[in-house]
């Protein structure tokens, strides 16, 4: 028996150019977020779920209509946070990210994904489809600990806007990384969100 995790990071946003935390999907966001529900369009989905941000409730606003399913649910445990503070053995170019994050944003974020992760790596009695529509660290974090890596891990896993990662949860076996950030259902002109000369 198996749980799918089908995790979405979510499209771009107008006001993401600007460097502001929030705001709704841009044109080509919502471009985005059609594609990726086309990808979608064979899977018949048990669940979906939503950060409550609302760039990631206009991604699912979209996808679940073309898909015909409910509307996802909100869940504060999908939201944008710091995964983990520096340690002792990360790199030193690492270290910059962390200068403006205070130690309560830290601690937050580490409770936010203990929580996520006993909600969603929980194995299902059957096989289950599950969708998350949510944010580049939440989306690090799940695949960091699919591997079992070092917890400052996350900070180089990277997901494009509307990139697919697939993640399967055994109930007997450790889970399995089955597809990280693809990206086959976005033409080049709709690949945002990773990295300045990052090769998509």
């Amino acid at each position: 028996m198996s749980r799918y995790l089908y995790l979405v990071r979510h499209g771009e946003q107008v006001d993401a150019e600007f460097g502001l935390p929030e705001g709704p999907l841009s044109d080509r966001g919502r471009q985005q977020a059609a594609q990726v529900a086309d990808r979608l369009s064979g899977i018949t989905f048990d669940a979906s779920y939503a950060s409550p941000l609302q760039r990631a409730l206009d991604t699912a606003t979209v996808i679940t209509e073309l898909l015909g399913i409910e509307q996802a649910t909100p869940s504060a445990l999908l939201m944008d946070c710091i995964p983990s503070g520096p340690e002792p053995d990360m790199p030193p170019a690492f270290e910059p990210f962390f200068g403006g994050i205070t130690e309560e944003e830290i601690a937050a974020g580490q409770a936010q994904m203990s929580d996520a992760l006993n909600e969603w790596f929980a194995p299902a009695r059957g096989d289950r489809h599950e969708l998350l529509i949510t944010h580049n660290f939440v989306i690090a974090w799940f695949v960091r600990e699919v591997f079992g890596a070092d917890a400052w891990r996350w900070i180089g896993i990277n997901q494009a806007n509307c990139g697919l990662t697939i993640i399967r949860v055994r109930s007997a076996k450790p889970p399995v990384l089955l597809t990280h950030n693809d990206l086959g259902h976005l033409p080049p002109e709709l690949r945002t969100g990773l990295p300045d000369n990052h090769p998509v």
